[in-house]
């Protein structure tokens, strides 16, 4: 959902919960379908399609809930235009790869993203990360070299260059550094922010960035792409909608591990609309990042355990 306010029974329905972000993340791997089959369009033009299309559901979510009045409203506007910023480069990265790599393994090295923000999270933000979680990262990304091995090796052939996976793969393992700062920045707009303030300045920053790489050529486009790359927007606002909404009735630590079928998904749709057959790496290293990612969830939710009872046990001071 888009507004922070919690309501009656906030947490306590996590089947509804699951349902939510399983139907997001579904949403989110048919944009990902709809951008690809829309072919080697400029990821410039993706961005401006895919941003701007998304808020319109956003629009329509808040004039429901009425809140579209304050959802501009900001103390921190350049706090938003770098978050967006930032966001905007690593999408147009992820959009690059999208349109050069199988969409499963777009999908699983993607998974990468949450890895390196816990790595960032204690160096930058100071936050306490113990070994547990620190071997948890390194596994994970030892997962990730995996299956981006056989398109970086030098014994790859001329064959992986010339078809630019070897420049996807980079352009998306960037992408996953640049997210996880863009999602240090959200953090710490989520302190004073509301989520739809922090959405739509999101979007339409993106939207702005993505037209302006007009300049720099964009394609001529077939009526079946447009059609496309307005779907994609759209499944990314309904997806966020979702997504977030998920958020509000289930804890975190039990939703988060389905963020993962969306490997599963992204296989089913790369076999039967790409022809897409998953290699031994992918299967291998996206079941290393998949264990990775659940355990510091798992560890996340001891840890939170944790604090809770000993803030039950710690009297109050004063």
């Amino acid at each position: 959902m888009v507004q922070n306010s919690p309501a009656a029974g906030f947490g306590a329905r996590p089947l509804l919960a699951v349902t939510l972000k399983v139907a997001s993340v579904a949403i989110f791997v048919g944009m990902s379908t709809s951008i690809k089959l829309a072919g080697l369009v400029p990821a410039g033009q993706i961005v401006f399609f895919r941003s701007l299309f998304a808020v319109v559901p956003i629009f329509i979510f808040l004039i429901y809930q009425k809140e579209l009045s304050t959802a501009f409203r900001t103390e921190r506007p350049v706090g938003h235009i770098a978050r967006g910023l930032v966001g905007v480069t690593s999408m147009y990265l992820g959009f690059f790869a999208l349109t050069r790599l199988p969409l499963p393994e777009v999908i699983t090295l993607n998974y990468a993203q949450p890895l390196i923000v816990v790595a960032f999270s204690a160096l930058f933000l100071g936050e306490i990360v113990r070994v547990y979680r620190w071997s948890a990262v390194v596994i994970g990304l030892i997962g990730v070299i995996i299956i981006a091995w056989p398109k970086l090796t030098l014994f790859a052939g001329e064959k992986s260059m010339e078809s630019g996976e070897a420049l996807g793969v980079l352009a998306l393992l960037v992408a996953a550094v640049i997210s996880a700062v863009a999602m240090l920045l959200v953090r710490q707009l989520v302190l004073t922010e509301k989520s739809a303030t922090i959405v739509l300045w999101f979007s339409i920053t993106c939207a702005l960035a993505g037209l302006a790489s007009l300049p720099f050529g964009w394609a001529d486009l077939s009526a079946l792409q447009v059609l496309l790359l307005v779907a994609a927007g759209l499944c990314g606002g309904v997806g966020q909608i979702l997504m977030t909404e998920s958020y509000r009735h289930g804890d975190m630590s039990i939703i988060a591990p389905f963020e993962y079928t969306s490997m599963l998904l992204g296989i089913v749709v790369g076999y039967l609309v790409f022809n897409d057959v998953p290699t031994i790496h992918m299967i291998v290293g996206g079941a290393i990042v998949v264990g990775a990612g659940i355990f510091i969830i798992w560890r996340e939710h001891q840890l939170g355990l944790e604090r809770g009872k000993a803030r039950k046990v710690v009297p109050p001071q004063g």
